[in-house]
């Protein structure tokens, strides 16, 4: 080989003795060379190896076995098995929430049927609900600030909009039906069309809000409800936004 190949050299002889090897043969050593590169570099030819050997450094090149197709159905097969076991733990815990949700609250028609909002006859006492209008007054009072006589009207009634009117006296002011004017009670239950009131008579009416204008007096301030513009139920109305009219008819 010659002298000034950067690949490989022959070992100087001071270098030789120091390390005990016995130098080879310049044939011995091309022939051990030649062999192996043709061993790590299979697709080329002996010229072009030669040629490479004299201008650049070799890379010897590696070969990966390919994965066999079982083995990458095998995969694909495992990670399927996997995703439907999730999608059945899921499933299994979706109906176990169900079953939990569906024992835990009665649905409108059970509880239509177990008659639980419908009072008793014995309890249609106006003395019975006082307490009720009371707690009814301290409310709307925290909610209006006092309802101090500096206030505007118009911000206490934006807040009586869509407070709870669970409590409160009321009194028929307007109506098509000429039999439910001047009717005044107390409100036990709003529903979406209706208001539930008992009477200072001890006696139960339902009057509907269709063509009704109510009126609601609390500490000297009285505000009117159009019930053809109120029909919403009683948590629907905190987050309505109501708009300003003109004129309200019946």
């Amino acid at each position: 080989m010659e002298r000034d190949n950067i690949v490989y050299s022959q070992i100087p002889p001071k270098e030789a003795k120091l390390l005990n090897v016995q130098p080879q043969s310049s044939k011995q050593a091309k022939a051990f060379v030649d062999a192996f590169l043709k061993r790590s570099l299979p697709r080329l030819r002996d010229e072009d190896i030669q040629n490479r050997l004299k201008r650049q450094a070799v890379v010897l090149e590696h070969y990966l076995k390919k994965r066999t197709n079982s083995k990458r159905k095998n995969r694909y097969l495992k990670s399927q098995n996997r995703l439907k076991g999730q999608e059945v733990s899921l499933q299994h815990t979706f109906t176990k929430h169900k079953k939990k949700r569906k024992n835990k609250c009665l649905s409108a028609k059970e509880r239509r049927e177990m008659k639980i909002f419908d009072l008793k006859p014995d309890q249609h006492r106006y003395d019975l609900f006082l307490p009720l209008n009371g707690l009814w007054k301290q409310y709307i009072r925290s909610l209006c600030n006092g309802l101090k006589p500096d206030v505007q009207p118009y911000l206490i009634q934006t807040k009586l909009l869509k407070a709870d009117l669970h409590g409160a006296i009321v009194t028929v002011v307007k109506s098509k039906c000429p039999s439910y004017v001047g009717t005044t009670g107390i409100i036990l239950q709003e529903l979406k069309h209706v208001f539930k009131i008992i009477t200072m008579e001890n006696k139960l009416k339902v009057i509907p809000k269709m063509n009704s204008v109510f009126s609601v007096e609390i500490d000297r301030f009285v505000s009117y409800i159009y019930g053809s513009k109120f029909q919403l139920r009683a948590g629907e109305r905190s987050a309505r936004k109501f708009k300003v009219k003109g004129s309200i008819d019946l």
